[in-house]
């Protein structure tokens, strides 16, 4: 059956007479009655559309009860012990963690030699100072969490557990650049002759 060209044309402006009348409908959900951000109210007493946060509530996520892991401090003082035992998995964490953040600056063996340096940024105190050893792991954490001169915060990119583990892991490397000698047990003295043998 053939449809003549008139036909075809009239059943065209049909549809698209119907299109056009449907894009122009409007759904009354779309448009709301509602406040925009700090729009003032003639609901409330004191004039603001937004209500004030009720006293004593909590984000989810965000009840850090644990003063030591989410402060870094025990009785306000910064903490002299890790919140959980520091085991080889947590050190290998410390170590990724420490490489992503921590080593432009700072170097891989904490010397404060970074890349960084070699573009005009100030040399960090080195991990191995004997003032930097003896400082608490708090101190640390503080430091990580809040920055410090140059150095930025990074409570906002490294969760606290992590910024743990890269304490560690500072701690193993000035172990690592500061072992005494005396304190290796008969089994492991061998090994570090072998070392500054392959050093040497």
């Amino acid at each position: 059956m053939n449809i003549s060209t008139e036909l075809r044309v009239a059943i065209l402006m049909g549809l698209f007479c119907c299109l056009a009348l449907t894009a122009s409908c409007t759904l009354d959900m779309r448009d709301q009655p509602r406040y925009e951000s700090l729009e003032a109210s003639a609901f409330f007493t004191d004039g603001a559309a937004a209500r004030p946060r009720v006293a004593d509530t909590v984000a989810r996520g965000q009840l850090q009860l644990d003063d030591h892991l989410y402060l870094g401090r025990v009785d306000g003082q910064p903490a002299a012990t890790f919140p959980f035992t520091v085991t080889l998995a947590v050190l290998v964490r410390g170590q990724e963690r420490y490489d992503i953040f921590c080593t432009p600056c700072h170097g891989l063996v904490g010397d404060g030699q970074g890349v960084v340096t070699e573009y005009g940024m100030p040399v960090p105190v080195s991990f191995h100072d004997a003032d930097l050893r003896a400082e608490p792991p708090g101190s640390y954490f503080t430091i990580i969490t809040n920055g410090t001169r140059v150095m930025p915060g990074y409570a906002a990119r490294i969760r606290p557990a992590d910024r743990w583990a890269i304490i560690a892991y500072i701690r193993a490397l000035q172990l690592s650049q500061n072992a005494n000698a005396a304190q290796l047990s008969a089994d492991e003295l061998p090994q570090l002759e072998q070392t500054d043998t392959i050093t040497n």
